[in-house]
Parts: structure tokens; C-alpha cells; sequence
């Protein structure tokens, strides 16, 4: 059984089992759930599952930085007298090559403020971002490539 489905299971064992469906119990079922399985499990697998929540957590984490940053840029562009949006398409070349981390990736640029993605190549060696402020399309990419795709690479493995 997949090592993350467990744990959820867990979580929703550990809620039933303290009668408090709050989200904190709910977390905590989770780490509860995480700790069992990292210590019950021996060797690689152990080691593997604790590594790729890890990364997941990072993912997250950054994601929601991202998102107050994006949010901040963006007030403080449409609240300025002069509105420097510079909007613009920029294509961003993929080093994901599966349909899960492309899609993922798609996803988590159109969650940001400011960005969208508009379409993905069909041999699926590009994205095509639009951004509202493009002061230097090169930054965005590299802004993408280093930010959102290298975690995603090091989630999906």
C-alpha cells in the first residue's frame, strides 16, 4: 500500500479515535501516523518516505511563499500611481518529462498571482507562462526553472 495513503489513514484512525475532527488533530493524527511509519519501517523505504515528505513540505512551503510575495508585487503595482505592469508570454523550456510533474507545475504557476499558464508544448519540451510583469523574460525562466520545477523534480524523483 502506498506509504502516503497509510498515513492519511492513520491520520483519520488517530481523529476517530480522539473524537476531534479540528484540522490541528487531524495534522497532528499525521505526524503521529508519520512517526509510526518511519519507525516500523526498516531500511530504504523508511528512509525514502521521511525524504519525499520532506520535500513535499519544502514544496508546499515555498509555494505559499510564493503566493504572499506574488500577492504583495501585485498590491503594490495596482496601488502605485503608475502602473508598471509589463504582462507578457514567456516561453520556459521543461526538464519534467512526466504528465504528473508537467501538470503539477502547470498548476502551481497558475495558483501564483501574476502568473498563468497558457499552454505546454505538444512534444513537451516548453511551457508557455504568461506573466503580468516581465521585466526580463530570462529571469522569469530562470525564476521557474530553479524555483517551482527543480522542487517539483525533487518530489516526483
Amino acid at each position: 500500500m502506498n506509504r502516503f495513503l497509510l498515513n492519511v489513514l492513520l491520520a483519520l484512525a488517530w481523529v476517530m479515535l480522539t473524537g476531534d475532527p479540528g484540522l490541528e488533530n487531524l495534522l497532528g493524527g499525521f505526524i503521529v501516523g508519520f512517526v509510526i511509519l518511519v519507525l516500523t519501517e526498516r531500511g530504504e523505504a523508511s528512509r525514502n518516505y521521511a525524504l519525499r515528505l520532506i520535500r513535499v513540505l519544502r514544496l508546499l512551503g515555498f509555494l505559499l511563499v510564493e503566493i504572499v510575495l506574488a500577492n504583495i508585487r501585485l498590491t503594490v503595482i495596482l496601488l502605485s500611481p503608475k502602473r508598471r505592469m509589463r504582462p507578457g508570454i514567456v516561453r520556459v523550456p521543461l526538464d519534467l518529462q512526466s504528465d504528473e510533474g508537467i501538470t503539477l507545475l502547470a498548476n502551481l504557476l497558475t495558483l501564483t498571482p501574476g502568473t498563468f499558464t497558457v499552454d505546454i508544448a505538444e512534444d513537451r519540451t516548453a511551457m508557455f507562462v504568461h506573466a503580468i510583469i516581465i521585466e526580463d523574460p530570462e529571469t522569469v525562466r530562470r525564476e521557474i526553472k530553479e524555483g517551482f520545477e527543480r522542487r517539483i523534480r525533487e518530489v516526483i524523483g
